[in-house]
């Protein structure tokens, strides 16, 4: 059984990606989740200058491998991407895909100029952050035509490094975005971003948990969220498909597969799970494999769609 592919001309030894914000901090976290057996690491959303965040508390544990989180993308800027990602070139030889943040279209366009210059594998472009909307309004990927500008904007940044734009669930029709990311340059799609923005309240003192007052919806309660975003997006372009969203186990991520993914990220269940857990779902991946006669991976790939 096979589970290594080729993902964009990317080779990688499995199908497993960490998801952006998930441990990967420093260089040396990502070199470690992908000792520790995942395909590729995924930064934290890079800003071209210091972004704060939100204050504390940002995360809550709400049971069953849940969260829910106003983390509000803080990074160092520009500066501190280009040595963690020395550190991490250092330490791995793993693929390692940078994910960008920004609040209008020309910052995007610049951040993805100067982290194209870091030389990372993929760049991952992501507009669907739910917890920032505070600072800069309703996220571009919620609207088809800011989408598909920032994807434009960002494609004519990038060189020669694949182009991956991160979208968000919280929209009436994502394929109809994807189609237009496709359409304005985009190598592939990252599909779900968190879920909401959702409130848990203290009963206690009647206020909001998250000094944001809200924040994103993850874990296993968003993966059928994210299954049906990945089958709608398989349906509408022809770029592949990086599902995320709930996954925690190998039963996951071939359900995902089968909906369309062609490669499977995962956030929420390393909090709990500790970075073995992508050891763990690869071992489970391969065992299903070969119980179905799966002799390659890319074999599950779209299979719902294949009734």
């Amino acid at each position: 059984m096979n589970l290594s592919t080729k993902f964009l001309g990317i080779k990688m030894v499995n199908s497993l990606v960490l998801a952006s914000g998930i441990l990967g901090v420093t260089g040396s976290n990502l070199a470690a989740v992908c000792r520790d057996g995942c395909g590729a690491a995924t930064t934290k959303s890079i800003w071209l200058k210091f972004h704060a965040g939100h204050a504390n508390p940002t995360v809550l544990h709400l049971g069953n491998g849940n969260l829910i989180n106003a983390v509000g993308l803080p990074h160092g800027g520009i500066e501190e991407a280009r040595v963690e990602i020395e550190s991490f070139r250092k330490l791995s030889k793993s693929p390692l895909f940078a994910s960008i943040a920004g609040s209008r279209l020309e910052e995007y366009a610049a951040t993805v100029e100067a982290v194209a210059k870091l030389k990372p594998d993929l760049i991952e472009l992501n507009i669907s952050c739910p917890n920032v909307e505070d600072e800069f309004g309703k996220p571009f990927a919620c609207d088809v035509n800011l989408a598909a500008e920032a994807t434009k904007l960002a494609k004519a940044r990038c060189g020669k490094i694949p182009l991956a734009v991160k979208l968000s669930p919280n929209v009436a029709n994502i394929a109809q975005i994807a189609k237009a990311v496709e359409a304005a340059g985009a190598d592939a799609i990252v599909a779900i971003n968190t879920v909401g923005p959702g409130m848990v309240i203290d009963i206690e003192t009647a206020q909001p948990i998250l000094a944001n007052r809200v924040g994103g919806l993850s874990g296993p309660a968003v993966k059928p969220v994210a299954v049906k975003a990945v089958y709608d997006i398989y349906k509408a372009v022809k770029i592949p498909i990086i599902g995320v969203g709930g996954i925690s186990s190998g039963r996951d991520a071939i359900e995902i597969m089968q909906a369309g993914a062609t490669l499977v990220g995962v956030g929420s269940a390393v909090v709990d799970g500790g970075s073995e857990v992508f050891a763990k779902i690869a071992k489970e991946m391969e065992a299903w494999c070969k119980q179905h006669k799966i002799k390659n991976i890319s074999e599950v790939i779209g299979l719902a769609h294949r009734s």
